[in-house]
C-alpha cells in the first residue's frame, strides 16, 4: 500500500495547500470537502492523479465515517489534516442557534470524531495528526467568541493528545495561524488588509505542515504559531 493521507476542507484555501504540499511529498491524499469545481481547485484535482476528491457534507457524520473506513481499507494512512473551518463573527447575540452548531461541529466535534475513528491505524503507522486551528484559540476574541471557543476546545484536544498517544509514536500538531487570506471571512463585516505583510497565505500554512513531516523520527513540533508581521484588518 502506499502512504496515505486524510485533508479536510481540501476543496480551497489553507486545505487544499496543505494537499498540494502532501502530494508533492509522494502520498496518496484523499480530500474531503463540498465543492471541487473552482478553477484552481478543478485544475489541482485534474493534474494530480495522487489527490481523490471525496465530496459531501462533513456534517454527515455516519457517511464520513463510512467513508474513512472505506479508505483505511484501501491505503496506508499515515496523516490526518484537520483543517476544515467555518467561522461566523459578531456579537454572540447576534448569532443563531444553527450559527453555533455549525461552528462547534466542524471545528471541533469532527476533528474528534475522525481522530477517533483513525486514532488505531495511526497507532500502527506512527502517523500525524495536524489540526488547523487559530491564533483566537490563544487570545481573548471579542467580535468572535463562538469561533474562538471552538478553536481553543480543539487546541487543548490537540495539546492532551500529544501526551496521550506519543507514546505510541503518534505524532500531534497543533497550528495556529493568524488572519489567512481565505473565503472564512465571506460571512464577516471584515477581513483581510490587502496591505503587503498585513496577512498569511495559505501556502504559508501548508509550508508548516511540510516542516512538522520533514522532522527527523523522534523529533515531533507540538505548536506552531504564524503571525504576519502587520497586524491589520479591513472594514467591509
Amino acid at each position: 500500500m502506499n502512504k496515505a493521507a486524510i485533508v479536510t476542507g481540501a476543496s480551497s484555501g489553507i486545505g487544499l495547500a496543505i494537499s498540494q504540499v502532501l502530494c508533492e511529498l509522494h502520498y496518496e491524499v484523499y480530500g474531503f470537502g463540498r465543492d471541487f469545481e473552482r478553477e484552481e481547485t478543478a485544475h489541482f484535482v485534474q493534474s494530480n492523479h495522487t489527490f481523490h476528491t471525496v465530496i459531501g457534507d462533513l456534517l454527515d457524520t455516519q457517511k464520513v465515517c463510512d467513508k474513512v473506513k472505506e479508505i483505511t481499507r484501501k491505503a496506508q494512512v499515515e496523516v490526518l489534516v484537520n483543517a476544515a473551518g467555518v467561522g461566523y463573527y459578531g456579537l454572540h447575540e447576534q448569532l443563531s442557534v444553527k450559527q453555533i452548531q455549525t461552528l462547534v461541529r466542524t471545528n471541533l466535534e469532527l476533528p474528534l470524531i475522525l481522530t477517533n475513528r483513525l486514532l488505531r491505524v495511526l497507532k500502527e503507522h506512527n502517523g500525524y495528526i495536524i489540526n488547523i486551528s487559530s491564533i483566537t484559540a490563544k487570545q481573548s476574541s471579542p467580535h468572535g467568541c463562538a469561533y474562538g471557543a471552538t478553536k481553543a476546545g480543539l487546541t487543548s484536544f490537540g495539546e492532551s493528545l500529544f501526551d496521550e498517544v506519543r507514546k505510541y509514536g503518534v505524532k500531534v500538531t497543533t497550528i495556529h495561524p493568524d488572519m489567512t487570506q481565505t473565503n472564512l471571512y465571506r460571512d464577516a463585516d471584515f477581513t483581510c488588509s490587502e496591505e503587503e505583510g498585513s496577512f498569511l497565505e495559505s501556502s504559508q500554512v501548508a509550508e508548516a505542515v511540510r516542516y512538522v513531516l520533514e522532522q527527523r523520527e523522534g523529533s515531533v513540533v507540538p505548536d506552531i504559531t504564524l503571525r504576519p508581521q502587520l497586524h491589520r484588518i479591513a472594514r467591509k
